[in-house]
């Protein structure tokens, strides 16, 4: 029997080389990422929430949203690993416990949950704001207990940079890792002192995410796989070129050319 998709992806994981994980935002842009040859794809809240209600990413969709995405991209590509984005945890930390529960009945292999409060912000957005660092440690004990195969993870993301500062951040992103997450995830950050810091102060698997006009600055996924990042994410690049495609004009077809 081979391996499952989250054994797969937590042996890339501990590989820490810089693995690119592409967003999805539904199932047709998920088999795009599988027939570009990504190995592991990440459906987006953001993406979700600007696709199919045409507004910001400010906490929008619920728990029912996601499950029914994350159904639908499994069955479109279940050969490929799949983190799925759930935001603050749609509550407190027995709404994560069931979160993690139904998103691992849907196909999950992992999930992100942040510390920002509720109703949340897109990362790279300004006015921020971070729960106090025990609701989240909560959450986080409480993702872990729901799971039922050891080997989905629990993506552990803080957006207290922008609210707290790096020292902070680098603490509260160490007790996340003593609570129990298997990825920890700062977001946001804006400098390349500030990238090649975090995996030797952490020294725990770690994802970073790359935003097209965000605020953390762009380098390759080589050369974050060498300063020892696991993943890499590109969560909205796919939308991005999507919003593109749909702003250039059509050619006219063959019915309708003079």
């Amino acid at each position: 029997m081979g391996k499952s998709t989250k054994q797969v992806l937590r042996e890339k994981v501990a590989r820490r080389d810089g693995l690119i994980v592409a967003g999805a935002f539904n199932a047709m842009s998920a088999k795009v990422v599988a027939d570009q040859g990504f190995e592991a794809v990440y459906l987006t809240g953001a993406g979700l929430t600007n696709m199919h209600y045409g507004v910001p990413d400010l906490g929008i969709i619920g728990l029912r949203d996601v499950a029914d995405a994350t159904l639908r991209i499994r069955e479109a590509v279940p050969e490929l690993p799949l983190i799925v984005d759930i935001d603050t945890g749609f509550g407190n930390a027995v709404n994560a416990w069931h979160t993690v529960r139904a998103l691992e009945r849907a196909g999950a292999d992992a999930v992100q949950i942040e510390d920002q409060v509720f109703p949340k912000r897109c990362g790279h957005f300004a006015g921020k704001a971070v729960a106090p660092l025990s609701e989240m440690l909560d959450k986080i004990r409480a993702a872990t207990d729901a799971r039922t195969d050891p080997d989905f993870q629990i993506i552990a993301r803080t957006d207290a940079r922008a609210v707290e500062g790096f020292d902070a951040t680098i603490e509260r992103a160490r007790q996340f890792a003593e609570a129990g997450a298997d990825v920890l995830f700062v977001e946001a950050m804006t400098s390349l002192d500030e990238i090649r810091q975090i995996p030797q102060l952490l020294k725990h698997p770690l994802l970073i995410n790359i935003v097209v006009g965000g605020k953390t600055p762009t380098l390759t996924a080589r050369e974050l796989g060498d300063m020892g990042y696991s993943l890499v994410l590109y969560a909205n690049a796919a939308l991005q070129a999507r919003c593109w495609a749909c702003r250039k004009p059509c050619p006219p077809s063959s019915a309708t050319a003079s």
